[in-house]
């Protein structure tokens, strides 16, 4: 059935305001579709609990299921989850529209927060979890409902014994909430766009109570995502230690709208409470479910890196699969990629056709791996202690030994950068000059755990990651190889789930952005060091990138035990090319 919108319905933002401020804030009426009409079928809601979660574990909730009447097993329902149990009238508002084909046949999940069930109520505390799973800035709620919540619900039957089938498209699905429940909905939807692309968000908590604060800015600087956003709040809303609700969600809303969102919003003057949300409810729903099922889109950002770099119609596609764990990519002069499959001790080959063929069988336990001026393949092999170069045939010779490079890169002059972290927190961290008659030297220690290494497009500075932070350190390269002038320099974004960004490898391009390898994707710094761009990656996960491709326009990422590719408007800086000088970047 296709979604057929509503021809009286009033959602223009600026028709609602002027319906909103006409009101007395503190109160917002519902209208007619949030009372019962004669006529319309009504929907059953059933009332459940669940205490098995291994996410949250020893937590207790209840949760709501709305089933609408005119559900039929044989065609999976769309879903609408809500926060904080049933709110806004929902059940009748669902009765009503999906009786006049003004959203489509829904079932709701209403879900309370958990808690910690004190084991004797008399003498202490339940441990409540509502700040801990709506406001957490984290994947670990939206795992709750995909992994343990809605399969429990799709055990359950109505009360004539239909069974309850939820669409798994992510087009057929909402979330919504109030307050910390608004941000968990959003948080929901921004984690898993792939299971949610509708978001409902009354009197959200952007705010810093658990990282809220940071959204405004990651939204300005990620590639966007296919979701449609309504945003709802009151110009009387909180301002506490927290943050001042009302600014920040007029930031969402401005950060949403630069980076692209298919949004609409509604401002009042109305307090922190659900009065207004619940007067524009059914409104929101029409908005929301508006041309279903056509797809949400994805739209255009006006952030300009990526707009720059990011091709229209260009998206990231599988290169390689069936490996352990990639590692490590590299060009070579002619735009083939290399990566290795270190558990395994194999390095592959992807051509310039894409056809993906061995290349050596036995690298050792390979870390980094990069191509030199003279068109050799220099591995780091970690469990040897020793930096291996191959010529293309495959033969082998031993650069130098007594090392556990982790990652490498090679200048124009032969020179040869690694870093070599300490298996242990506190041990010496260090970096290496390994000259080309294979003489090495220590050239810095106490980076907290080198990572990714490799040289500005004019080979006058080389970059070093700091795995357990969030920085890149600078170098400045002196004309005997050695480094002067070491600066934390990069400032990168770290997920809520750690404590480091996690940086592993780097690489740059010709105009002289950064491209770094974190838990939260590609981040894409200029050079002051800033980050303008993330780019995440399909699976998520992300050890190493480079810039490959016939043109050096190709972005190569290694995922886990994928490898996938994405062409780019750009063209990589590699260090066994000549040197070149980065346009001045503006500061």
């Amino acid at each position: 059935m296709k979604f057929v919108s509503l021809t009286r319905s009033i959602l223009v933002t600026g028709m609602l305001l002027l319906v909103a401020s006409s009101q007395d804030p503190k109160t917002y009426p519902p209208g007619p579709d949030s009372q019962v009409q004669p006529g319309v079928p009504k929907g059953e809601v059933l009332k459940f609990s669940f205490s098995k979660s291994s996410i949250f574990p020893g937590t207790y909730r209840d949760y709501w299921v709305y089933i609408p009447s005119q559900y039929t097993p044989d065609r999976p329902a769309c879903l609408y989850v809500n926060q904080d149990g049933v709110q806004y009238q929902s059940p009748v508002v669902f009765d009503n529209l999906i009786h006049r084909k003004e959203m489509p046949v829904t079932i709701g999940v209403f879900v309370m927060h958990g808690r910690v069930v004190a084991a004797d109520e008399n003498t202490a505390q339940d441990r409540f979890n509502r700040s801990y799973e709506y406001d957490s800035t984290n994947d670990n709620y939206v795992r709750f409902l995909l992994e343990e919540l809605l399969p429990e619900v799709e055990t359950k039957k109505a009360s004539d014994g239909r069974p309850i089938r939820i669409s798994k498209d992510p087009n057929d699905r909402a979330i919504g909430g109030a307050s910390s429940g608004a941000i968990c909905a959003f948080t929901a939807a921004w984690e898993r766009p792939h299971a949610f692309r509708r978001v409902f968000s009354s009197i959200g908590t952007y705010v810093g109570l658990r990282n809220g604060d940071r959204y405004h800015t990651l939204i300005r600087k990620y590639e966007p995502k296919p979701l449609r956003i309504f945003l709802q709040d009151g110009s009387n809303d909180l301002n506490i230690y927290g943050g001042d609700w009302w600014m920040a969600n007029q930031t969402m809303e401005r950060a949403l709208t630069f980076a692209g969102y298919e949004l609409t919003h509604v401002w009042g003057e109305g307090a922190h409470n659900g009065n207004h949300a619940t007067a524009i409810f059914p409104d929101a729903m029409r908005w929301l479910w508006k041309d279903w099922p056509k797809p949400v889109a994805t739209g255009q950002t006006r952030n300009n890196t990526l707009r720059d770099l990011l091709i229209p119609g260009e998206d990231w596609q599988l290169a390689s699969e069936g490996h352990r764990s990639t590692e490590g990519p590299s060009a070579n002069a002619k735009g083939e990629v290399f990566f290795t499959d270190s558990p395994n001790n194999k390095s592959h080959r992807i051509g310039l056709d894409g056809k993906v063929t061995e290349f050596l069988t036995d690298t050792g336990r390979a870390g980094g791996q990069i191509f030199g001026p003279d068109g050799r393949l220099y591995v780091a092999n970690l469990a040897a202690k020793k930096i291996v170069a191959y010529d293309p045939s495959g033969s082998a010779a031993v650069i130098t030994e007594g090392l556990a490079g982790n990652d490498l890169v090679v200048a124009s002059n032969g020179n040869i950068y690694v870093t070599e972290p300490a298996p242990l927190p506190g041990k010496d961290n260090r970096v290496w000059l390994v000259r080309p008659n294979g003489e090495k030297s220590v050239v810095d220690t106490g980076i907290n755990y080198p990572n990714g290494v490799t040289l500005s497009p004019d080979q006058k500075l080389l970059y070093v990651a700091e795995y357990r932070s969030h920085w890149v350190w600078s170098f400045q390269v002196q004309p005997d190889g050695t480094l002067a002038h070491k600066q934390r320099f990069f400032w990168l974004h770290s997920p809520d789930t750690a404590d480091d960004s996690g940086t592993d490898g780097i690489k740059v391009d010709r105009a002289g952005r950064l491209y770094v390898a974190t838990r939260l994707g590609v981040q894409i710094c200029d050079q002051p060091g800033r980050v303008q761009a993330i780019i995440p990656t399909p699976n998520g996960r992300i050890s190493n990138l480079t810039l490959g491709g016939e043109n050096f326009d190709t972005l190569f990422a290694t995922c886990g035990d994928k490898v996938y590719k994405r062409k780019l408007n750009v063209r990589g800086a590699h260090a066994w090319d000549v040197p070149n000088k980065p346009p001045r970047p503006g500061l």
